[in-house]
C-alpha cells in the first residue's frame, strides 16, 4: 500500500462540553472517512476545547481567580477518563471502517488533568500521548506526561505517532519519535500560525515523514456556548467577558510531505482538508537524509528514553 488518503478535520470544538464534542468529532470523522480517508486528525484538545482563557483573559493566572477555579472544576467534572465509554463511538467507527483517528482531549487521571492526543485504531485500544511539558500558562491546568506514552501505531501501511504543540521544539522528543520510524506524524496545535507551520515542515523534513499539522477554529462565542451546555457558571462567564478578541484560533492546518513541501493548506474556517499521500516519497527522501541512521553519529551522541510510567506512588 503506497497511497494513503488522509484528512484533517479543522473544526470548532465545543469548549467544556465533552459529550457534545465527542458527538461532533464522530460526525466529522464519519464524513472524512466516507470521503475515502484512512487516517483522520483533529487539533489539540478538540474534546473540551483549548483553554483559551489562560492566554486571552487578563487576570486568569491570578492566585485563586474565581473564574479560573470554576473552569477547572468544570473540566475535572467533564473530562474524559482512561477507558471512558463515551469514546466508544470513535472506537466503533475505527473498527468498522479500518481507519485511524487522532484527536486531542483533556483527560482526568485521579485528580489531575492531562493534555492527551489519543490515536484510535481498528481492533486495538487507543494509543495515548500525554503532553510532556505544558507550555507557560498551560501549567495552570495540565499535569506533565511521561515517557510511557511515547509510541507509534504500527499499521499495514507504516507507523503513525503524535506530538502536541511545543513538543515540536523539544529536540530529544523529536529524536525519540524519529527513531520509531514514523511514516505519518500528527502535529497537534491549537492553531497553525506561521511559526507552528515552520515547526511542522521542519519535523517532516527532519523525520522524513508526512505530517498532518492539525489546528482548531475557535471563537469567544464558542466559549459561552460550551459553558451554557454544561450548566453555566457566573464566575466563568465573568472571566470570558474579559477576553477582547472575538476570533481566537484560526485554523491554518496543513499536510506536509517528507521534503517539507506543503501538499494541502486550509484556510481560517471549518473544513475537511484532504490529500492522498504517496508513501514511496519517504524512501526516496531517505536517500539524502536519515537523522536516525546514516546522518547520525551514535558514536558521538546517545539518547536514552525512560518509558516507565511515573505514577508517583508504588504500592507493594
Amino acid at each position: 500500500m503506497t497511497q494513503l488518503p488522509v484528512a484533517i478535520c479543522q473544526a470548532a470544538p465545543i469548549p467544556l462540553d465533552f459529550n457534545g464534542g465527542i458527538e461532533k468529532a464522530t460526525h466529522l470523522s464519519r464524513e472524512a472517512i466516507g470521503g475515502g480517508a484512512r487516517f483522520v486528525a483533529f487539533g489539540e484538545t478538540f474534546l473540551g476545547g483549548y483553554p483559551l482563557w489562560l492566554d486571552e483573559a487578563p487576570g486568569a493566572a491570578l492566585w485563586d481567580h474565581p473564574g479560573t477555579r470554576a473552569c477547572h472544576q468544570i473540566m475535572l467534572d467533564n473530562a474524559i477518563v482512561p477507558g471512558d465509554e463515551r469514546l466508544l463511538p470513535l472506537q466503533e467507527l475505527c473498527d468498522e471502517s479500518g481507519a485511524c483517528i487522532s484527536i486531542g482531549a483533556h483527560e482526568r487521571v485521579r485528580s489531575s488533568l492531562y493534555n492527551n492526543q489519543l490515536l484510535f485504531r481498528p481492533g486495538l485500544p487507543p494509543l495515548d500521548h500525554r503532553k510532556l511539558v505544558p507550555t507557560h500558562g498551560e501549567r495552570l491546568i495540565w499535569m506533565r506526561g511521561d515517557g510511557s506514552t511515547l509510541g507509534v501505531h504500527e499499521a499495514e501501511w507504516g507507523s503513525a505517532g503524535n506530538l502536541i504543540c511545543w513538543e515540536h521544539w523539544m529536540p530529544l522528543a523529536r529524536a525519540a519519535m524519529h527513531n520509531l520510524g514514523e511514516s505519518l506524524h500528527v502535529a497537534a496545535w491549537p492553531t497553525v500560525r506561521e511559526e507552528y507551520a515552520l515547526a511542522s515542515r521542519h519535523y517532516a523534513m527532519e523525520g522524513r515523514c508526512f505530517v498532518l499539522a492539525a489546528g482548531l477554529v475557535q471563537t469567544k462565542a464558542d466559549l459561552f456556548e460550551g459553558l451554557e451546555n454544561v450548566g453555566g457558571s457566573a464566575e466563568a462567564k465573568e472571566l470570558f467577558d474579559t477576553i477582547e478578541s472575538d476570533v481566537l484560533n484560526r485554523g491554518g492546518s496543513m499536510i506536509v510531505a517528507p521534503d517539507a513541501r506543503v501538499v494541502a493548506q486550509a484556510g481560517e474556517g471549518e473544513e475537511i482538508l484532504r490529500a492522498e499521500l504517496d508513501l514511496s516519497e519517504i524512501g526516496q527522501n531517505l536517500a539524502s537524509l536519515d537523522t536516525d541512521g546514516h546522518y547520525s553519529r551514535p558514536d558521538v551522541f546517545e539518547l536514552s528514553v525512560d518509558t516507565r510510567a511515573k505514577d508517583g506512588v508504588n504500592w507493594g
